[in-house]
């Protein structure tokens, strides 16, 4: 990622997924000031990613890093009221919610094109440097990003000052990231903190 001081925010940012057929997320701030995301193919084909999901909780496929047991896993599963919002019935009476493992940065561009609806991280957080470049991602493909509070995490990184910079490469931040702001809400109403 690349973080403007004087814009106070990421103006680049990329993240690779070697292992699957796409290679490459990434977003970047043009010279009008918008920004734009776009995925990159293992054959090199380029798309554009502006329409994340706007998928329901009850029929979302929302991802956790639930990777550790005891650290991540047992408060995922403790989300009594999430997990029977996810597992409700749809309109048409089927269970079309999950719960897949996601990690770091590759969850955030996952959800801004549109494989998963949403990706959470209540137990432990993240570091910036999973969050940031992901989030840029999402951000640039019209998706959102909230703390546990409901509000907007914002894009400055506080990347001013030597201590700023220490104090943000030990902070770690719980969130919420969506295809829209109404599934990050529909799930901040379900968790129990």
């Amino acid at each position: 990622m690349v973080y403007s001081r004087s814009l106070k925010r990421p103006i680049v940012a990329v993240v690779g997924d070697i292992f699957h057929h796409v290679q490459l997320y990434a977003a970047v701030r043009e010279e009008d000031g918008s920004d734009r995301a776009f995925l990159v193919t293992a054959r090199g084909d380029r798309h554009v990613l502006n329409k994340p999901s706007n998928a329901r909780l009850s029929q979302a496929l929302v991802t956790n890093y639930s990777m550790r047991p005891h650290e991540r896993f047992k408060p995922l599963a403790g989300q009594q009221r999430f997990m029977d919002a996810l597992g409700a019935s749809s309109e048409d009476g089927k269970r079309r919610g999950r719960i897949g493992v996601d990690f770091g940065s590759i969850s955030l561009c996952h959800v801004a094109a549109g494989f998963t609806d949403a990706t959470v991280e209540f137990a432990k957080g993240f570091a910036i440097w999973d969050l940031s470049s992901g989030h840029y991602i999402l951000h640039a493909a019209g998706g959102v990003t909230i703390d546990l509070e409901g509000n907007p995490i914002s894009m400055d990184c506080g990347l001013n000052s030597l201590p700023e910079i220490s104090k943000a490469m030990g902070t770690r931040r719980k969130f919420i990231a969506a295809g829209t702001r109404a599934l990050a809400d529909e799930i901040l109403e379900t968790l129990q903190q």
